[in-house]
């Protein structure tokens, strides 16, 4: 009876020993980074108005956008929005009062429907005045086209 007890490398044969891998395959990662970026460039310029308005369209300059700032907005129905949150009928100045305000206030950024009464417009811009909140800035689309 003969037996081979061979050179200790193991039950796998003969000179074919396993090296450990040292490569990471990066493709998958890749993969997945294109998919999240393309899902977010799609979504992120929904993000940006929460109400639907049509602006009007001017061709003033962009301002820089601030953090304090505070959106409020006007749909085509003229219901008035702070922030996305819906604001009842009459309840315009007390909703107001709530706006958290530092030293030099908050900015109002204000968005209103194109086709809205000036007069509708007015009222709001009315009572931002009356809560003492008189830095605002009006926004529109841009536009190439002169009056």
């Amino acid at each position: 009876m003969a037996m081979s007890l061979g050179s200790g490398r193991g039950t796998r044969g003969r000179g074919s020993r396993r090296t450990p891998m040292a490569e990471i395959n990066v493709t998958p990662f890749v993969d997945v980074m294109l998919v999240l970026l393309i899902i977010f460039m799609v979504t992120a310029p929904m993000l940006t108005a929460g109400v639907p308005v049509d602006l009007p369209e001017s061709r003033a300059t962009a301002i820089d956008s601030e953090s304090q700032a505070v959106t409020i907005s006007i749909d085509e129905t003229g219901n008035v929005f702070i922030d996305d949150t819906p604001v009842e009928i009459g309840g315009f100045a007390q909703a107001l009062e709530g706006i958290p305000r530092s030293d030099d206030g908050p900015d109002i950024t204000l968005r209103a429907d194109r086709g809205l009464d000036y007069g509708r417009v007015m009222a709001v811009m009315g009572e931002l005045n009356r809560a003492g909140l008189n830095r605002i800035s009006l926004v529109t689309q841009s536009s190439s086209v002169e009056p």
